[in-house]
């Protein structure tokens, strides 16, 4: 793997496969703590890292899809077994199928959780006109604090429980904004589409019913591409299913370990 340091990271549990936790662009380790103490009393050992730039981690550049799957990869080398199951949320379900693609050999299995195998040209109106409506309440000279409520709000499924709401938004408001702003260009620049058909990894899909960011039948067409791959769809959830539903969030990937690995 390429030189640097190893991300800031969370452990609990013991034992393997190993489930290394990805958060999403809105995320850091502690977005995962209900799904590493529900994996650790189920005796699965999983690890929640900070992506470069989040939280302890320090900041990488170029900040490409890369240049974050190599620092995965230096995660890996540090605290991962034998055996690794990769669990990317939304954005991190992106590095996920990065890494997929750079080492392959080292992955076991993996969950792809609210996410998409591309997000389309940089340079494309759709692309253009998402940058312009997340960056501009930044470039007005707001924090990251004061737009995580909004941002929040418009990701979940309205009957989302308070308490998780208010986690989400506390994560999401500690997110630098220099972070952010760089995690939004890779983001708008991923494709691995092409990727899918070649993943001989047990793959899990995973879709919140409610979610509007990337919706069920977006997450069921990439599972349909992957062989083998298993679709699951929890209702009512939103973009931020592992938080608005961690007891079927748990259960659907200890039953894909169980089962698939």
């Amino acid at each position: 793997m390429s030189a640097g340091a190893v991300p800031a990271f969370i452990t609990r549990g013991e034992g393997e496969p190993v489930l290394v936790l990805l958060h999403g662009i809105g995320g850091g380790k502690s977005f995962w703590v209900p799904q590493l103490d529900a994996l650790a009393r189920a005796g699965v050992r999983a690890v929640a890292w900070d992506m470069p730039g989040y939280g302890d981690s320090a900041m990488v550049n170029p900040y490409t899809m890369a240049t974050l799957a190599h620092a995965l990869g230096r995660l890996l080398d540090a605290v991962a077994g034998e055996r690794v199951v990769l669990v990317g949320h939304s954005m991190g379900g992106m590095v996920a199928l990065e890494a997929m693609a750079l080492f392959p050999q080292r992955i076991a299995g993996l969950v792809l959780s609210a996410t998409s195998p591309a997000f389309g040209k940089p340079d494309g109106d759709w692309q253009r006109t998402f940058l312009r409506q997340r960056l501009e309440p930044l470039d007005q000279g707001r924090s990251m604090a004061d737009i995580a409520p909004a941002l929040v709000r418009s990701m979940i499924a309205p009957q989302a429980d308070v308490a998780a709401v208010q986690r989400a938004v506390e994560v999401m408001s500690a997110v630098p904004a220099a972070t952010y702003r760089a995690a939004l260009q890779a983001l708008v620049s991923f494709d691995r589409r092409a990727l899918l058909p070649s993943i001989a990894a047990p793959t899990l899909a995973l879709a919140g019913e409610d979610d509007g960011v990337a919706p069920p039948a977006v997450v069921e067409k990439m599972a349909g591409k992957i062989p083998g791959a298993r679709y699951r769809c929890i209702a009512r959830a939103g973009h931020l299913l592992s938080l608005e539903q961690p007891a079927a969030y748990a259960e659907a990937m200890l039953g894909f370990v169980r089962t698939a690995l």
